[in-house]
């Protein structure tokens, strides 16, 4: 199952949701099961790491992540993926714009998850996330068993 988180920059969000995935799927031992990755629909921020209080904020909840090169999703990345989780209706509209209605779409809510490189609110953006991230893993349990198996 070939998940992508993304957001806007690929800095933030998306890294944040991609670590907190990954950790829930290896406390699960699914971690054979899955490809997770994150991605922006801008290129702005290309290159450059996780923020750093996006940083600290795993820190703080103990979730590992690994060096990050922000990038904008590729046309390959968006073929190869299962589902491409967008985290506000923004990334939502923009993916769909240059990718078409695609069933593979889907809000890791059903609301945003507002951008904390605007709010500064990491902790509010980290606990909707992980509860996004936990909803998501249970649906793709159901919803894909026989990858899951």
């Amino acid at each position: 199952m070939n998940i992508i988180f993304v957001c806007h920059g690929n800095i933030c969000r998306s890294p944040i949701a991609e670590a907190v995935f990954r950790n829930l799927v290896r406390n699960e031992k699914l971690s054979d099961k899955f490809i997770i990755s994150s991605a922006g629909v801008s290129s702005e921020e290309s290159g450059n790491d996780i923020y750093p209080p996006a940083k600290a904020v795993l820190r703080r909840h103990g979730i590992p992540f690994m060096h990050h090169a922000a990038h904008r999703i590729t046309d390959d990345e968006f073929r190869s993926a299962d589902l491409v989780i967008a985290l506000d209706r923004s990334n939502l509209s923009v993916l769909k714009r240059r990718f078409g209605d695609n069933d593979k779409l889907r809000m890791l809510l059903p609301r945003d998850v507002a951008d904390p490189w605007y709010t500064d609110d990491f902790d509010t953006a980290y606990s909707d996330i992980e509860s996004g991230c936990i909803s998501l893993l249970m649906d793709t349990k159901s919803l894909f068993p026989d990858i899951l198996e």
